[in-house]
């Protein structure tokens, strides 16, 4: 792909794990925001950031409305609220009806990412238990950026890479071992 501008990576039931065991692995000195949007519950894993914080040496943050994506910082989207990248780069907060049962939707960030981002966005999606992410990876291809799944066979819920590959033209499948050195080769 042609340099990576931002990476975003979608997950849901079993993502966490997934997470936990690629963090270490990333290069400190990458060039490009990581943006994580995890299905989870309002008010619950408050202390996500702090977990994720305590695996990488990159700064860690819960987004804020209308804050400039910064290189080398992974964001992580707020409990309950859809996250969007605006054409500005910065991101918006959106509290809109849920999709896929889910706020945030992967769905969401991926298409408003693929827009502004296109040919210099890549998306990962991990495990899950839902089709979100599926119609995000259609947008990401269709604006010329990279899809990612997570290998299904060692996804811990195989259901939310499995529709992906079957429903969208995938430019790597990739293994957890595999993840961290793609992002690495990104930077």
């Amino acid at each position: 792909m042609k340099k990576c501008e931002a990476f975003i990576i979608g997950g849901s039931a079993g993502s966490l794990d997934v997470l936990l065991k690629i963090l270490p692995l990333i290069n400190a000195a990458i060039k490009f925001p990581i943006v994580i949007v995890i299905h989870r519950k309002h008010g619950t894993d408050s202390l996500l950031p702090d977990l994720l914080s305590s695996r990488t040496k990159l700064k860690v943050k819960e987004v804020d409305e209308k804050e400039p994506i910064s290189a080398g910082t992974i964001y992580i989207a707020p409990s309950d609220y859809h996250l969007l990248i605006e054409q500005d780069r910065t991101f918006s907060l959106d509290y809109s009806e849920k999709i896929n049962y889910s706020r945030p939707a992967i769905d969401v960030t991926f298409q408003t990412a693929a827009e502004v981002y296109k040919e210099k966005l890549a998306c990962l999606l991990l495990s899950g238990s839902n089709s979100d992410g599926v119609n995000g990876l259609k947008s990401v291809k269709l604006w010329g950026g990279t899809a990612l799944i997570q290998d299904p066979k060692t996804a811990q819920v195989a259901y939310m890479p499995a529709q992906a590959q079957a429903n969208v033209k995938i430019d790597s499948v990739l293994s957890i071992e595999d993840i961290a050195e793609f992002i690495n080769l990104l930077s």
